[in-house]
């Protein structure tokens, strides 16, 4: 049943890609480096920025490892403080590993911005604890993005601002990255004025429409089948001793085994060949999956079967002990007051446009909503794409520039 499922993943995509897709390719030597590299530290240093590691320990013993670029190479400062947070199975290595000149993040240093990126529980710069042990204690991973959005990323947020001395950051997140700040403002609405602007990229509250088959499989048992909690991880989603570690170390540094680890990776996000540097993927593969727990990606199935955007759904008696109902409460994005933009895709397979405009109509600080104009631009382009810089990141600095 594994194989079959991972067959299934494999060929979802547009097997063309394999074939015949023209990808536009540069700077192979600078990507085949940059594999060798195992950490954003080592990255940002190689790529001539300062970098600054900082440990950070939530109420409920999380430790969080938080990267700090304090100024670019351009000599710029504007004492304005940016907040970048990952997505799902990501880590601050997203903002980083286009290089100078491409990645979000050097590109606001270079602007002038004191860049700080957040790293939450369970990926692999987080992966640590007061008391559990990741790898033999199954309680580190009792947590849903519900958690990182009431208590991880509030905590980040104080801790930059007590150390920058600053009253607010400039918040940019990517997919998980966007739904973690509607989790924080709608529940703690005291963070809203802590917020000078926040981009949200790919949105995801709402997840009614999406078209990930991945996650379509996942939202499909309301309780997973024992083999597909085998297959993605039963605490820690694709542990890195699993299935899924091994495909990527076996088959993900070069010619058609990098293409098919980019479909596995496409068949949760969507695709767009146009976008992809194929030189890039083993160096997106070294540094993604980097890590969250399943319950975090249950907690999506729950939305995308429910059409809610809500708590955690731990079945009507655990829900009535926890809430007082026995369904979950919805989180209320009216309260959500800091002025937010969206940007958003056609071609995205996890947020979708209805969707998006649903958060949109129902945020209580909308300030604008754009479209992308690139139609096939997919929810991994706004990390990885080749034109982010020029569809994406220019937006942000401009968004940024009005607050």
């Amino acid at each position: 049943m594994k194989l079959i499922l991972v067959t299934f993943l494999l060929v979802l995509v547009d097997s063309s890609i394999v074939r015949t897709t023209p990808i536009r390719e540069e700077a192979d030597n600078i990507f085949l480096e940059r594999y060798t590299l195992s950490s954003v530290p080592n990255i940002v240093e190689a790529d001539g920025y300062p970098l600054e590691n900082y440990y950070v320990t939530t109420g409920d013993g999380y430790i969080l490892n938080v990267h700090r670029i304090p100024f670019g190479r351009s000599g710029k400062k504007n004492n304005k403080v940016a907040y970048l947070q990952h997505g799902i199975l990501a880590s601050s290595s997203d903002w980083i590993l286009n290089g100078p000149g491409k990645a979000l993040a050097y590109i606001l240093a270079d602007e002038g911005y004191d860049v700080w990126m957040g790293n939450v529980r369970g990926n692999k710069y987080s992966r640590n604890h007061s008391v559990f042990d990741p790898d033999t204690d199954s309680r580190f991973w009792q947590f849903s993005w519900h958690d990182i959005g009431v208590v991880d990323v509030p905590t980040i947020i104080d801790f930059v601002l007590e150390k920058t001395g600053a009253d607010g950051v400039y918040y940019a997140g990517h997919s998980q990255g966007t739904t973690v700040f509607y989790v924080m403002t709608s529940m703690k609405p005291e963070y809203n004025s802590k917020i000078k602007a926040q981009v949200s990229l790919a949105p995801i509250a709402y997840m009614s429409h999406l078209t990930s088959p991945l996650l379509r499989i996942v939202a499909f048992w309301e309780k997973p089948a024992a083999f597909l909690l085998d297959l993605i991880g039963m605490d820690e989603f694709l542990p890195s001793h699993g299935f899924m570690a091994m495909l990527s170390s076996k088959v993900c540094t070069e010619g058609i085994g990098s293409l098919l680890c980019g479909n596995v990776l496409f068949a949760l996000c969507g695709f767009s060949p146009e976008q992809m540097n194929t030189t890039e993927i083993p160096v997106i593969m070294a540094n993604t999956p980097a890590g969250s727990s399943t319950k975090q990606i249950l907690h999506y199935g729950q939305g995308i079967s429910s059409g809610k955007f809500r708590q955690y759904d731990f079945g009507a008696v655990a829900n009535n002990k926890k809430y007082g109902s026995i369904w979950p409460p919805a989180y209320d994005l009216g309260k959500i007051t800091a002025p937010t933009y969206l940007i958003y895709s056609k071609n995205d397979w996890l947020a979708a446009i209805k969707d998006v405009e649903q958060l949109y109509g129902e945020l209580g600080g909308p300030k604008a909503k754009f479209l992308v104009t690139d139609y096939m631009f997919n929810h991994l382009d706004f990390t990885f794409g080749i034109d982010a810089p020029k569809l994406i990141y220019s937006k942000v600095v401009s968004l940024f520039s009005r607050h």
